[in-house]
């Protein structure tokens, strides 16, 4: 364990490693992950996900670089919901929308952290109770999150939490992710499969509009690979909205057992990334509203779609949607989800 350079806040960076070299760097503050090394075809280490090294810049940075999300990943209209006769009003961070659980919420928030062998594996702990009304949501919340680094070369995730009143939680994990090695160039020759026949649009505001979508013949179906860029300039109103890809993905999968959700090879360094969730959706980000203002680790700007995002969730604005799968937790009812980031190369 290392302290970032700091100002008055204990913040703490731990490191895990499994036998195989690959490297993980974790900061109490968000749960965030700030380096993930894993080898490429030639067996040398790069960086693949983005993130800063000094306290200063992630408290003036990109606040969900390899972050915890909630209470609630992504977003709910108009920050408002409502649950057994009353409504509810979150604070609004993307007017006129909620998102990410708020400016205060889990990615801002020191989580207590413990480092432990779990399996014989490196893994860290991270606690945080969540206040009753804290960024407007109800009943205080117990959550638990385990990051694992496995010898398979997994980065495993367990999310567990507990509430004292009704309340709405979908938790999901927020890295950046670059194969070719983060600050390096741009995802467009990255290739994608996405096991999902659905997708639910968005309005302008990127909310879901209700309707469960066929990716058949649209620029959203990533059923076969697919280059991120091969179809990201098209003339299709759901690009536009989004400015490129930023949508839900309604996995296949049967019920919640541990499924394939998606799949990503850089060709040039050889890297691969699966990625297996109990969730049912998919946020496919295309790293759209990266601008270069940014330098990152390695000192490098993140210019524009230089990163992408795939976050294993619940739907966005489920609370206001009865046809998407409910984020309702109860008194007495434990929320649980794993999601797993398995890496490899190709020879």
């Amino acid at each position: 364990m290392s302290a970032l350079t700091s100002d008055s806040t204990q913040l703490y960076v731990y490191s895990l490693q499994n036998e195989n070299g690959l490297i993980m760097s974790v900061t109490n503050l968000g749960g965030k992950i700030i380096s993930l090394w894993v080898p490429d075809k030639d067996g040398t280490l790069g960086n693949i996900v983005l993130g800063y090294d000094s306290i200063k810049r992630y408290r003036k940075g990109n606040p969900y670089f390899g972050a915890i999300i909630g209470r609630y990943g992504n977003r709910i209209a108009m920050g408002k919901f409502q649950l057994d006769g009353k409504e509810y009003q979150l604070a609004i961070n993307n007017p006129p929308n909620a998102l990410h659980g708020g400016p205060k919420g889990f990615h801002n928030q020191l989580w207590l952290v413990e480092p432990f062998q779990n399996n014989g594996f490196d893994a860290l702990a991270l606690r945080y109770k969540s206040a009753d009304g804290e960024e407007g949501y109800p009943g205080t919340m117990d959550v638990k999150v385990v990051y694992t680094l496995t010898d398979q070369n997994e980065l495993v995730i367990d999310y567990e939490a507990t509430t004292d009143k009704a309340t709405i939680v979908n938790l999901t994990h927020h890295s950046f992710f670059n194969l070719a090695g983060e600050g390096t160039r741009d995802i467009l020759d990255h290739e994608l499969i996405i096991n999902a026949d659905r997708f639910t649009p968005v309005d302008e505001g990127l909310i879901p509009t209700g309707e469960w979508k066929s990716v058949a013949e649209t620029p959203f179906d990533f059923r076969e690979s697919h280059r991120i860029g091969q179809r990201i300039g098209q003339e299709d109103q759901q690009l536009m909205f989004g400015k490129g890809y930023d949508h839900n993905w309604i996995l296949n999968r049967k019920s919640n057992e541990l499924s394939l959700a998606a799949k990503v090879k850089e060709p040039n360094s050889g890297r691969v990334m699966e990625v297996w969730t109990t969730e049912p959706g998919l946020q496919f980000y295309s790293g759209n509203f990266l601008d270069g203002k940014d330098n990152g680790f390695s000192g490098k700007p993140y210019n524009f779609r230089t990163a992408f995002c795939l976050e294993a969730q619940h739907f966005p604005d489920s609370p206001n949607h009865k046809e998407f799968p409910s984020t309702e937790l109860k008194p007495g009812e434990v929320y649980k989800q794993k999601t797993v980031y398995r890496f490899s190369r190709t020879k």
